[in-house]
């Protein structure tokens, strides 16, 4: 079931589809030239960027354990968000992204919030997140969501600060 707020739908979209693919581009470009920019003063080598996005198709976000959500903003492909089921209980927010252009309008939190929902419907009563800590506008968010921060709980190399939200049941659930 889409979720809706003004001019936002966000649903499931196929892991491999021409949408999420072209969404995958534009997040894994604008994190990793963050990064370099920031510890090398330099964009990243589009070679490496094309062995990166290759050897992360997203597979994970596949039914039965995973879900792709694409944000749409006025009908237009503006953002995603994945979740993987980790355990039984714990599942993983991963690639919240929204475009430079929709950002500030609200789309964020309700991209997130379908998520949360999409964890809850594949059992996850808890959701916990890694990310960096040059990206402060996702922390800021995490923060306002609801999301504490915690341990470390992976060996992501590029991993920084780590989260994690108690789901509560769906309404009427």
């Amino acid at each position: 079931m889409p979720t809706t707020a003004a001019l936002w739908t966000v649903a499931p979209e196929p892991y491999d589809s021409p949408v999420a693919a072209a969404l995958w581009r534009a997040y894994y470009t604008e994190v990793s030239d963050r990064w370099y920019l920031l510890h090398e003063g330099r964009r990243t080598d589009p070679a490496e960027l094309e062995r990166e996005i290759a050897a992360k198709p997203g597979d994970e976000l596949a039914p039965p354990r995973g879900q792709l959500l694409v944000a749409r903003y006025d009908g237009e492909p503006a953002g995603t968000a994945g979740v993987r089921l980790l355990d039984p209980a714990t599942a993983e927010l991963t690639r919240v992204f929204l475009h430079t252009g929709t950002r500030g309008r609200g789309g964020a939190a309700l991209l997130v919030g379908a998520a949360e929902d999409a964890a809850r419907s594949l059992g996850a009563t808890r959701m916990i997140l890694d990310t960096r800590g040059d990206l402060v506008e996702a922390r800021a968010l995490y923060a306002r969501l609801g999301y504490e921060e915690t341990a470390r709980h992976n060996d992501d190399p590029y991993a920084e600060h780590w989260f994690t939200k108690r789901l509560r049941p769906a309404r009427g659930g």
